[in-house]
């Protein structure tokens, strides 16, 4: 799809016609957007061809609403694996809702989509300020979470039967566009129901969205992982620390742990292909010249080296081998082959990392998130989420959102500054 075919609009369910009952607040008004390029050729382009360069709609509180606050029932789902800011986000829908609009009735709908259907008896969680007073400083989701689809028309049937007018979703791809399957079935029914996303994903791999709660926290704590592999690397001969951390298709994670943590020398990453016996020529001699060397992967490379268990989790994703594991064996192996003693400790933080709390620049953002994903929704706008991009809360449709995965570029400037951290070889075939 190229730049011109980008489509940013974003639906509504109605024109706003009730006075917003925000006071002191900065309004925004709807011909406000944000420029989706920042380089000024390419915005030339546009303009020299008689059109207007890719832009989104800018988020915030509008001077109209959509929905009478006194008469509007709202939910909110939790969709997919944990990550740090869950909690922070409900609160801040939660109380958005309820100060800034006054909004009576807020569900919590438990264990994801499972929470909108009948089948699995999940009794929706009544949402109070009293509720969610001290969530924001535990770790995980108040409502709990689960994974895969569920009946689209069995969850539509439960937002109208309990008069629903207003549900946020937050989860990560696959909770996306189980999203935009509810609100295009709410489309076919004609009802006034909204559906707007919160973007939840630990690995920051949706598109167009330049950042998504939970990564930054999920950066700040492999710190943790990595300082430890490296005073096991350095309190050994020939000592090695391997850490996984999470990446499936895309490694933004390890890419900005190496970074910030530039005692790495070897950073691995699902976007760029590396052989095994690449990989363990050189990290041969990086022991050779260094005595010690400290491997950060993400969970999704290599994948192309091992076999493939064929198996889907729940969300239909590909369950992936255990890269980790695998390094760790075959650099032993390798090693032990040519007679050459190594130590290694493995360290995988994957777990402990995403059910912490976020921390305060994460829950930061998250509260903002939150709140704009409130004024959007009570706008009676719908099957979007809200985003952030060159330091602007923005509107995205959630069919853009989920048309492609964001990843690393092998030839851009991330990766170039995490080959120019780790001293690693461009190729390892």
């Amino acid at each position: 799809m190229s730049d011109e075919d980008l489509d940013f609009t974003v639906s509504h369910l109605g024109e706003p016609r009730i006075p917003s009952p925000m006071r002191n607040a900065s309004f925004v008004v709807d011909d406000q957007r944000v420029l989706f390029h920042s380089d000024l050729g390419l915005i030339c382009g546009f303009m020299e061809k008689g059109i207007q360069p890719p832009q989104f709609e800018t988020a915030g509180p509008r001077e109209k609403i959509y929905f009478d606050p006194s008469k509007l029932k709202c939910g909110i789902v939790t969709c997919g694996g944990l990550c740090p800011g869950l909690n922070d986000v409900i609160r801040a829908i939660v109380l958005a809702l309820i100060h800034h609009y006054g909004v009576k009735t807020i569900f919590g709908f438990r264990f994801g989509f499972e929470g909108l259907t009948y089948r699995h008896g999940h009794v929706p969680l009544e949402l109070t300020p009293t509720v969610v007073e001290e969530i924001h400083k535990f770790g995980g989701s108040i409502l709990g979470s689960s994974r895969g689809p569920q009946d689209i028309s069995e969850m539509t049937d439960t937002l109208e039967r309990m008069n629903v007018g207003l549900l946020f979703t937050i989860g990560g791809d696959g909770t996306l566009r189980g999203a935009q399957a509810i609100a295009e079935e709410i489309g076919r029914r004609g009802l006034k129901i909204g559906i707007v996303g919160i973007p939840k994903t630990i690995d920051n791999d949706i598109s167009f969205v330049g950042s998504s709660f939970g990564f930054e926290t999920a950066v700040a704590e492999s710190r943790t992982a990595i300082y430890s592999a490296h005073a096991e690397a350095v309190g050994a001969r020939n000592g090695i620390g391997l850490v996984k951390l999470m990446g499936r298709e895309s490694g933004f994670i390890a890419a900005n742990a190496a970074l910030a943590n530039n005692d790495v020398n070897f950073c691995l990453v699902p976007e760029v292909c590396f052989s095994l016996e690449g990989f363990l020529k050189v990290l041969e001699q990086r022991l050779s010249n260094r005595g010690h060397a400290v491997v950060v992967v993400g969970e999704g490379a290599g994948q192309t080296l091992m076999k493939g268990t064929g198996e889907r989790d729940a969300s239909g994703n590909p369950r992936f081998s255990d890269v980790g594991i695998f390094l760790k064996n075959r650099i032993n192996e390798h090693f032990r082959k040519l007679g050459i003693e190594v130590n290694l400790k493995y360290i995988d933080p994957s777990y402990t990392i995403r059910s912490l709390p976020a921390n305060p620049r994460d829950s930061a953002f998250c509260l903002r998130l939150g709140h704009n994903a409130v004024h959007a929704g009570m706008t009676g706008r719908t099957n979007m989420l809200v985003g952030f991009w060159k330091g602007e809360f923005t509107h995205v449709p959630i069919q853009l959102a989920t048309s492609s995965r964001k990843r690393i570029d092998p030839n851009g400037r991330l990766w170039s500054d995490v080959l120019c951290s780790t001293g690693q070889p461009r190729a390892m075939d």
